[in-house]
């Protein structure tokens, strides 16, 4: 969202200059139109027509222009782990205005099992991406001085019936007894390296990226796609359509965290969509995770702050903020959501 203020403001320029500059310049058409329709019809419907471009791919790959997203795309994440468990190695960078800036890079230790995690005990690191959620401290000397812990399983991993927990990002043991060159599913590094990463960062807004292999890295045309079909999907759901909301759903795939599969899926959106409401939908700090994972999909996680208003008759009916996970991948370069929270 910062890239289209940006791109607006741009657009608009004209507004901060002095109108003897400006009347030597000409108006491009769409400025005209955007400026006759606020003159016309009031700032609600110019905010309407500002928010159409976002449901382009277009005008997302003009925002996206010399951004380094190989990575993903980053509104809310500032600090991102990626892990190849094939090396095995820890790196971090900070996420910048224009990409990513490297901070370490280490060699790490993980599990000795190979491929996804699906079962607790079964000794393998997790593939896919996944937010810490807390800095553990006061732990037993083989975890080294501190850990930060993941939330796996996520959504995705409960939908496919994965079980496990206490996937952490800790050190070495205390007591330097480096013989076991595995861990029970955790990443490990040096103990250092683990205090200066804990000095860099928040673990509140950093994430880590977990493969298997060399990470397939993410274009801008694909970032554009996401984007541009986040918000058709949103104002498909705002506007009641629901077979075009629905559309944006893997008919085959779809399971939610709790089994719910497409058709009961379908049916329970349709009770939904038959209460007629008004509905509110905003967007905001969205991250987009390139996602591992055992289908071989080009897999993403969209990750992002959803403010929900619904109304009937004029009154407020239900609301909501808080963050919301969409786990999609690209078929034939649309947008198709496999998991939700």
């Amino acid at each position: 969202m910062k890239f289209f203020i940006a791109t607006l403001f741009f657009g608009l320029s004209f507004l901060s200059t002095t109108y003897a500059d400006e009347a030597r310049k000409p108006l491009n058409q769409e400025t005209f139109n955007l400026i006759n329709l606020y003159q016309t019809q009031g700032i609600a419907s110019v905010q309407k027509e500002l928010e159409r471009y976002l449901l382009t791919p277009e005008y997302w790959l003009r925002a996206l222009e010399g951004k380094d997203v190989r990575y993903g795309y980053y509104e809310n994440t500032k600090y991102l782990f990626v892990s190849d468990k094939a090396v095995p190695d820890l790196k971090l960078f900070k996420i910048t205005q224009n990409g990513f800036e490297s901070l370490g890079n280490s060699s790490a230790l993980v599990a000795k099992g190979k491929g996804h995690k699906k079962l607790e005990g079964d000794l393998t690191t997790p593939i896919g991406a996944y937010d810490l959620n807390a800095r553990l401290s006061g732990l037993p000397p083989y975890y080294g001085p501190l850990a930060f812990a993941t939330n796996y399983p996520n959504t995705y991993d409960k939908s496919l019936k994965k079980t496990g927990s206490g996937i952490w990002i800790h050190g070495l043991p205390l007591d330097g007894n480096r013989e076991e060159l595995n861990t029970k599913g955790c990443i490990a590094i040096d103990n250092e390296i683990l205090k200066n990463y804990d000095k860099m960062i928040n673990y509140k807004d950093s994430a880590v990226i977990i493969s298997e292999g060399a990470l397939q890295e993410v274009s801008i045309q694909e970032i554009a796609k996401l984007l541009s079909g986040l918000f058709s999907w949103k104002e498909a759901w705002k506007n009641g359509d629901l077979q075009s909301y629905l559309n944006f759903y893997d008919k085959q795939d779809f399971i939610r965290e709790n089994g719910m599969r497409y058709t009961a899926f379908a049916e329970y959106k349709a009770r939904v969509f038959a209460k007629n409401e008004q509905k509110q939908i905003n967007l905001s700090a969205i991250d987009i995770f390139p996602f591992p994972n055992e289908q071989n999909k080009t897999m993403f996680r969209l990750s992002f702050q959803q403010d929900y208003k619904a109304f009937f008759n004029g009154k407020l009916n239900f609301s909501s903020n808080h963050r919301k996970d969409l786990y999609v991948w690209l078929e034939n370069g649309e947008m198709k959501i496999l998991s939700e929270k």
